[in-house]
């Protein structure tokens, strides 16, 4: 009887720990996908200027909710897009049900995030994430 606990108990853990972090995994590429994007939209007036290479926000934040919009995310509800002049970070958070340890929790939240930064040539300290 003991062992049918714990192999169940083993099963319940092999399972539902292998599915968050199937979710984890999926969460984190999207988050790299949709960042990356946003890091693509560059300023073209300041290149065209010779001016430090700048993002524009609002075409950086569209980009990555496009991204999100393929995904089984949405910008803005469970997943959050920060654009800087420099910058772009995705957060992506999601829900995993277990399947077997109900016992011990219903639910587990998995997040997943990236941060994405233009123009790093190693001289520029502001340029980070």
């Amino acid at each position: 009887v003991i062992f049918a606990v714990v192999l169940i108990f083993m099963t319940g853990l092999v399972l539902d720990g292998g599915r968050t972090l199937v979710a984890y995994r999926e969460s984190r590429n999207v988050a790299d996908a949709a960042a990356r994007a946003g890091a693509q939209a560059i300023d073209e007036e300041a290149i065209r200027s010779h001016s430090p290479q700048l993002l524009d926000p609002g075409l950086a934040h569209t980009r990555a909710c496009a991204i999100l919009a393929h995904s089984e995310f949405t910008c803005g509800i469970d997943a959050d897009v920060f654009t800087g002049a420099d910058s772009v970070t995705v957060t992506v958070h999601t829900d995993v049900d277990m399947w077997l340890l109900t016992g011990v929790t219903s639910s587990f939240d998995v997040e997943g995030s990236a941060c994405v930064a233009i123009g790093i040539t190693g001289l520029e300290p502001s340029a980070q994430c």
